[in-house]
């Protein structure tokens, strides 16, 4: 399956295009979307609390939760949250490429 960019408009390769669908998916706060309002993550909503122990598990979850529900290509695995400042996490998700049967790593998607 090849996509489209959402930056230029030119051809991208199904995991270029995974990894996209992914980004827009964890970068779309719930209810922003008038046609479609519980599509995205509730990542949102995290970017601004303190960073401590707490905020872990709810980043998981919020992860896990919005891929689950919108990406089918694709089964997660283990997350990683490589950094996290204020208003910004990086991540590396590992799982499994349902189109191929095949365990992929998506490095350092910016959210």
């Amino acid at each position: 399956m090849r996509g489209m960019s959402n930056k230029n408009g030119g051809y991208l390769n199904d995991l270029e295009h995974l990894k996209q669908s992914i980004i827009d998916i964890l970068t779309t706060p719930i209810g922003s979307r008038v046609i479609c309002r519980d599509y995205g993550s509730s990542l949102f909503q995290l970017t601004d609390q303190p960073i401590n122990r707490d905020l872990f598990p709810k980043i998981y979850a919020a992860v896990a939760d919005a891929i689950d529900k919108w990406e089918p290509r694709f089964k997660l695995e283990k997350i990683t949250i490589n950094s996290i400042q204020e208003g910004h996490i990086t991540l590396s998700l590992i799982g499994l490429y349902r189109i191929t049967q095949q365990k992929i790593s998506l490095e350092d998607l910016a959210i």
